[in-house]
């Protein structure tokens, strides 16, 4: 996995806004950093945890903010009641925000409901947009005023403490689909979705693929140099299926490159 290219995919990664998630926003493009930047990754972790090692380091790289606390575990007891993922200070006001982190992928599936924002789910259908928006609203920034947590941060006051969501997402539509988004979504589309026959009836031989591993997910397919035929990577997808998981593939084709999931539902 080329650094460089993992760590500018998360900085061009959109991030929802207050319109849809109905909670103040964190943007990576806030963090005045130097061009070029490069920084060592670890390789043993998954990839919501290598998202939020970027941005730890994205953020300690910039010169307009700082990390004061970062993955704090909360506990109640003996029980580990939540983590809040950073407290940051912008260093020209002093101004104190506790910033959560989210780094999703999700697929638009139109038959859930009329309501748009209902109808984000992950690629194996076991998370959704509107769960995690739910989970953050009801227990990842309440757990900033627990009463665990204030020991946790005794250099600061709590109740100076802002609160803001910098959500990451690349969106993914059924193929074909017509339907118009609103441009805060459409800007996060980054392919589509089809599943296994239709991939098939749309390969030709001038078409080769690369399954990313998921810590290469939301990378930039051009910027890859492994390419197979549709029977490198035939009896891989017919097992993630089967197992009901739905792969991303990436797609060259001339010069155009391509990334969508193929999806067992």
């Amino acid at each position: 996995m080329k650094t460089k290219s993992r760590i500018e995919s998360i900085l061009k990664t959109n991030s929802l806004d207050f319109s849809i998630t109905g909670l103040p926003t964190f943007n990576l493009s806030e963090l005045d950093l130097i061009t070029d930047l490069e920084f060592q990754l670890p390789t043993n972790i998954r990839l919501g945890h290598l998202a939020e090692k970027i941005v730890s380091e994205l953020i300690k790289s910039s010169s307009n903010y700082k990390v004061l606390y970062e993955n704090i575990q909360v506990i109640d007891g003996k029980k580990t009641i939540g983590e809040i993922d950073f407290i940051i200070e912008e260093l020209k006001t002093k101004a104190l925000i506790h910033m959560e982190l989210a780094y999703k992928f999700y697929l638009f599936d139109p038959d859930i409901s009329s309501e748009p924002l209902n109808n984000w789910i992950g690629p194996n259908r076991n998370d959704s947009l509107k769960e995690k928006l739910y989970k953050l609203k009801r227990k990842q920034f309440p757990l900033l005023y627990h009463s665990c947590t204030k020991s946790k941060f005794n250099t600061i006051e709590i109740d100076e403490v802002s609160q803001a969501l910098c959500l990451l997402v690349s969106l993914f539509i059924p193929y074909e689909y017509k339907a118009n988004f609103s441009p805060i979504y459409k800007k996060a589309i980054r392919g589509y979705y089809l599943n296994f026959d239709k991939f098939t009836s749309l390969d030709n031989s001038a078409k080769n693929y690369y399954i990313p591993s998921k810590k290469e997910w939301g990378m930039d397919p051009s910027e890859n140099n492994s390419w197979t035929d549709f029977k490198g990577i035939e009896k891989y997808i017919k097992t993630s299926i089967t197992e009901k998981q739905a792969p991303l593939c990436w797609q060259k084709y001339k010069d155009s490159y391509l990334a969508f999931f193929i999806v067992w539902w």
